[in-house]
Parts: C-alpha cells; sequence; structure tokens
C-alpha cells in the first residue's frame, strides 16, 4: 500500500469512528434538539493530574498495571479503615481530615492514561514562563514569612470562595466530586458540589464582560461545535488564583489573565468527556490541555455548608497567633 493509499485509509477509518463515537448519543436530545448534557456527573478517579515523574514517557498503563492500581486504592482504604486510632498532641502536627472524609475514588480512567495532562505529550505541566517563575517564587516567599498573617494570606478553598476541586477548570481531589448540569435553549448551569458554586453560561452569542469586570469563577460564555458544548471563561478575579493542589511546584498558581476553554460532549447515557484547555502566559511558558470523563450518577448532591462549618479558618489563625508568641518568648 502507497502513501497515499494509506493516508486515505486512515483518514476513512478516522471519519467511520468519528461517526460511530457520537451515534450512541445523538439520540440523547432535549426537547429543543440540542445534545443533553443533563445530569449527575461524578469526576472521581486515582488518575493523577499531571504524570509522576518516575513514569517518564509511559503514556499508559497495561491492564495488569490498572488493575494493580485499583487494588492497592481499595487496599489502603481498607487499612486505613482498620487502623488504630491515634491521638494528636497540643502543638505538635494535629493532621487533617481521615479517611472517613475522603472519597478519591479506587479507579484509573478508562482509558489508562498515566495522567488527566494530555498535552504537553508528557503528561506534565509546561515549564513556568518567566514571568511565571518570578510570581512563584514571590508567593512561596510570601507564604513562608506570612502564613497566616490574616484571613486574605489563605488560598481561596480556605476561605470557602471556590471549592479547591471546583474549578474552572474542574480538576479531581479528595472529596464531594460531583457536578450537576442544568440546560435551557439559552443557557448552561454547571453547578459543582463542592461550595455549592452555580456557573451560569449563556448561550445565546452575547458579548463577553468588560475587562474591568471580575469574578471568582471568571465570566463564561458557551456555544455548540456539534455535539460539542464549549465554554470559554476570561475574567477572573485576581484573588481567584487556581492553584493546582497536589501537582506543580509550590507557589503555582494561575493569573488573573488565564483563559479557559472547556468542551463538554455526551459520548453515551453514562459518559460525559470532559476536556479543557489554559492559556495563561503569565504563569506557564506555553499551553496546556487536560480530559478526563466524568460518570453518570443518581446519587444526588449534597449540601457544602463550608461557611458555616469552618472551624479551620478560626484555628489556622489562632495557631499562628501561638506561633508569633512563642517566638516572642511570650507564654
Amino acid at each position: 500500500m502507497n502513501h497515499r493509499h494509506l493516508a486515505v485509509a486512515c483518514a476513512l477509518a478516522a471519519i467511520v469512528a468519528l461517526a460511530a463515537a457520537p451515534a450512541a448519543a445523538q439520540t440523547l436530545r432535549t426537547a429543543w434538539g440540542d445534545p443533553d448534557l443533563q445530569g449527575i456527573w461524578d469526576f472521581r478517579t486515582i488518575t493523577p493530574l499531571e504524570r509522576p515523574e518516575d513514569l517518564g514517557d509511559k503514556a499508559f498503563l497495561t491492564v495488569e498495571e490498572a488493575a494493580e492500581a485499583e487494588a492497592a486504592a481499595v487496599q489502603r482504604d481498607i487499612d486505613l479503615w482498620e487502623a488504630e486510632a491515634r491521638r494528636t498532641e497540643a502543638g505538635g502536627n494535629v493532621g487533617a481530615y481521615n479517611n472517613f472524609w475522603m472519597d478519591g475514588g479506587t479507579k484509573p480512567i478508562e482509558t489508562r492514561r498515566t495522567s488527566l495532562i494530555i498535552y504537553p505529550p508528557n503528561g506534565r505541566f509546561p515549564e513556568l514562563s518567566e514571568v511565571g517563575a518570578e510570581r512563584a517564587a514571590a508567593r512561596r516567599a510570601h507564604m513562608e514569612a506570612h502564613p497566616a498573617d490574616t484571613y486574605t494570606d489563605r488560598n481561596t478553598s480556605d476561605r470557602c470562595i471556590v471549592g479547591f476541586n471546583a474549578g474552572p477548570p474542574i480538576t479531581p481531589l479528595a472529596y464531594n466530586q460531583n457536578m450537576q448540569l442544568f440546560q435551557t435553549p439559552d443557557h448552561a448551569v454547571i453547578f459543582t458540589e463542592m461550595v455549592h458554586t452555580p456557573r451560569i453560561v449563556p448561550l445565546d452569542g452575547r458579548a463577553p464582560l468588560d475587562s474591568s469586570i471580575r469574578l471568582w469563577s471568571g465570566d463564561s460564555r458557551g456555544r455548540w461545535e456539534g455535539n460539542t458544548l464549549v465554554v470559554e471563561t476570561a475574567n477572573f478575579n485576581a484573588e481567584r488564583a487556581w492553584i493546582p493542589l497536589t501537582s506543580g511546584g509550590s507557589g503555582m498558581a494561575s493569573s488573573e489573565n488565564m483563559t479557559l476553554v472547556e468542551r463538554f460532549t455526551r459520548v453515551d447515557e453514562d459518559t460525559l468527556e470532559y476536556t479543557f484547555t489554559v492559556t495563561d502566559p503569565e504563569t506557564w511558558a506555553s499551553d496546556w490541555t487536560a480530559s478526563m470523563p466524568m460518570a453518570r450518577t443518581d446519587i444526588p448532591l449534597y449540601e457544602y455548608a463550608c461557611h458555616e462549618g469552618n472551624y479551620s479558618m478560626e484555628g489556622i489563625l489562632s495557631g499562628h497567633r501561638a506561633d508569633e508568641r512563642r517566638a516572642a518568648g511570650e507564654q
């Protein structure tokens, strides 16, 4: 087979694949004819956002490796559940939530990719830009010198403003990893369980807000590209500073000028593929993209009353006051 015939064969195969992939989802339509993305979607996974360095260029786990990772996650939950209670000591590390409160899932994503990041090809964040590296260094220095002078030194999830896994962009972490999507002919609502944040996305072609208006979750505008809902978001609040917790380097956080393109595609009755691309030259030297499937669930969203139960903020601030008194030689 010559190169031309091979190219034609590959193109035909791609067309057949693209035609077949959404066929099962094409019947899932709203009353007004748009693809029906509505439902509650679970985005738990043990697949990390960023590929572990020790995996190098390994893009996919084998079937056996994925099974081993799932078995290890299950066993970890069992071991922690059955572990003896441990008392904390005043003045020491009081730890965090025990495993009862965690709900990180036990399965890798179905494709067995070693990271949710699909671009760059190494599955890792791009290098920080020059200004991004300077911002990260300044942030690290400030965090070290001023970890809790006031509540404004804490990040937005500590302050119950934006959930740490709620996005945008939405990334798996810890617990309450569910999102409900609502649709009307001219709006979509992306409602995350963590901190109960509803993001209302106009689909009617209206202009974005003036760049002087900054929002905690940014200003979103949506449109349909075939069966995919595309949501573009900008105008983030300067204090938003999206932090890819457990990934990236210390001090890494997005800038207020980050722009985000999210894509929601109903693959089948039980799967919503979520893909997003981040552009933020004030943080990273190039764009980066991540993708993950969300699974339909019949479990309802639960109220996440973050402010009402945020006793940790008082503890963080009072603990730091105690550290300051101790450093000053006071009792």
